[in-house]
């Protein structure tokens, strides 16, 4: 059933002004061990590790899995030596949704599994935490957020430039570039370059190989569970762990690792979060059917003029990050427009945000970048990466989540599970 942009934001508010009954310890917030927001980790590699999901104040980590026996032994004993104190580990992510007493689901694992493990630790009554990308595919993502809706929880991407840090090579945090944006002072519609030249690297670097002779499964490690939803492809160690990335199947090369981080503050900046573009086109040399490769240019065109150009080749490195119909923005807030220094500091601030998620989860309240404008954010970058894939651009329809009769480009969009999983 087709679902509108406008038919789902009536219905997502709707749902929000519902009463939800929370737990008089959440509200209040009490700290001890017996009170505190539980969480566990649902992948145990590098990204797990990281500070962003091993500790936070308030809150206690109390599990963790992984279908590699090894990382989940690794993890336990980290938590030990970070004195988090003694944690369940074990091999299947479905133990841990069965779990009553974990609040919080962290998803850490390579995207392939991201959609389907936030839908499942939605309908087990769980918050989720997801690393970027969202979903490996628009159509999983769909349903994620379908489920978040549905089931009434908190969710957050680990992706944080919308509302704080310096925003990579850019040399500014986003708030300053929304100011300018809002105010109109560059004019509009806006063209926006995202490449080497405007602080942006695009990481080419995890393109996969192309030629992986089978090799003998670790007794350690169950790859069947690993592949999961992914198509079955004889185990080799260039296929897993910190090395997925290179691989359809799992991600999208350095687009997929590092699109979500750029593209969604471009996003926020063009006030897109309700919406995709309409239309995308690529420039890219024919790829590989497991390997991902680079691209030269794909270029996104929204339905009114704006455009986000991945500059893949360098060839636009000199071109402004921001350009309008009356002045340009560059990398260290330089600008053609005079003294936009002070004009900048009498501009409004931009409404605040909801950028704690632990209070998200205690207090309800909707995380600033979550299931929706995730999604969307999400969408631009699997948009592309459908492109690569095909070899040519094709048309969207931003309020039916649907290619416009492109059957090909359909098929990468909404694309099945291998079975029994399925979404």
């Amino acid at each position: 059933m087709a679902i509108t942009r406008r038919g789902f934001l009536r219905q997502a508010a709707s749902a929000a002004s519902l009463f939800t009954i929370v737990p008089a310890r959440v509200l209040r917030a009490e700290t001890a061990p017996s009170n505190q927001l539980t969480r566990a980790l649902v992948g145990s590699g590098g990204i797990a590790h990281s500070a962003n999901h091993f500790g936070f104040a308030g809150s206690r980590l109390v599990a963790l899995c992984d279908p590699d026996a090894l990382r989940v032994a690794s993890g336990v004993d980290l938590a030990q030596k970070r004195g988090l104190g003694k944690i369940h580990g074990c091999k299947d992510f479905r133990e841990l949704l069965a779990d009553k007493g974990i609040d919080i689901i962290h998803v850490c694992t390579p995207p392939h599994w991201h959609g389907l493990i936030s839908k499942m630790a939605a309908e087990a009554g769980k918050d989720v935490w997801c690393e970027k990308p969202m979903t490996r595919t628009v159509g999983e993502g769909r349903r994620v957020m379908e489920a978040v809706r549905e089931h009434k929880r908190m969710f957050r991407i680990n992706t944080w430039f919308r509302f704080q840090g310096s925003f990579y090579g850019f040399g500014s945090e986003v708030k300053p570039i929304k100011k300018i944006v809002e105010s109109g002072i560059l004019g509009w519609p806006l063209r926006v370059v995202v490449g080497g030249g405007q602080g942006f690297g695009l990481k080419f670097g995890w393109s996969g190989l192309t030629h992986l002779d089978p090799k003998p499964v670790p007794k350690t490690f169950d790859y069947d569970l690993w592949l999961g939803p992914a198509p079955y492809k004889p185990y080799n160690p260039a296929r897993v762990h910190g090395v997925f990335r290179g691989y359809w199947d799992y991600d999208g090369g350095g687009l997929g690792d590092m699109g979500q981080h750029y593209l969604d503050p471009v996003q926020y900046l063009l006030d897109k979060d309700d919406t995709s573009p309409v239309k995308v086109d690529v420039d890219c040399d024919p790829q590989h059917p497991d390997a991902v490769g680079a691209f030269r240019r794909i270029v996104y065109t929204y339905a009114d003029g704006c455009e986000i150009i991945l500059d893949g080749n360098g060839s636009l490195a000199k071109e402004p990050f921001l350009r309008g119909s009356r002045g340009s923005l560059w990398p260290h807030l330089r600008s053609d427009i005079p003294g936009l220094a002070d004009k900048l500091r009498a501009m409004p601030e931009p409404p605040r945000q909801q950028t704690d998620f632990m209070d998200s989860v205690r207090r309800r309240r909707t995380f600033a970048l979550n299931e929706v404008n995730g999604f969307r954010s999400c969408t631009i970058v699997n948009l592309g990466l459908v492109a690569m894939r095909l070899g040519r651009g094709f048309r969207f329809d931003p309020e039916t989540l649907h290619a416009v009769d492109d059957p090909a480009a359909e098929r990468y969009l909404y694309q099945p599970m291998r079975a029994p999983w399925t979404m």
